[in-house]
C-alpha cells in the first residue's frame, strides 16, 4: 500500500510528464510548465528529480530534432521526420505519465542525456 507522501510524489511525477502538453494550449508553455514544475518540487520530493531529468533530456532531444527536420524538410525528407517527432511527442508523455502514477521511472528512449 502506499503512503501519502509516495501517492503525492507519483501525483507530481504525473503531472510533471503531462505538463508538457500545456504547450498545446499556451505557446513554449509544454517546455517551460515541466521545466518550472521540476525545479520548485526536486528539493521538496528528491524523487521527482529523475522524472524531471527524463523530461529535460527530452525536451532537448525534440528542440534538436525539430531543427534537423526543419533543415531536411527544404529538401523534402524533414516532413516524415516531423511526424514521427509529433506521434512521439504525444505518446511518450502519456507512457511517462501512467509509469510516474505507479511510481515508476520510465526513461524515454531514443533521448540523448544531457542533463
Amino acid at each position: 500500500m502506499q503512503t501519502e507522501q509516495n501517492s503525492s510524489t507519483n501525483t507530481w511525477a504525473m503531472a510533471l510528464h503531462f505538463s508538457q502538453f500545456a504547450g498545446y494550449v499556451i505557446p513554449f508553455a509544454g517546455f517551460l510548465a515541466p521545466i518550472v514544475i521540476w525545479q520548485l518540487k526536486k528539493d521538496d520530493m528528491p524523487e521527482l528529480d529523475p522524472h524531471g531529468r527524463n523530461i529535460a533530456n527530452w525536451l532537448i532531444t525534440e528542440f534538436i530534432a525539430s531543427i534537423v527536420f526543419a533543415i531536411l524538410a527544404v529538401i523534402g525528407i524533414g516532413l516524415l521526420g516531423f511526424l514521427i517527432l509529433a506521434v512521439l511527442s504525444v505518446v511518450f508523455p502519456i507512457i511517462g505519465g501512467i509509469k510516474a502514477s505507479q511510481g515508476e521511472i520510465w526513461k524515454y528512449p531514443l533521448t540523448y542525456r544531457f542533463v
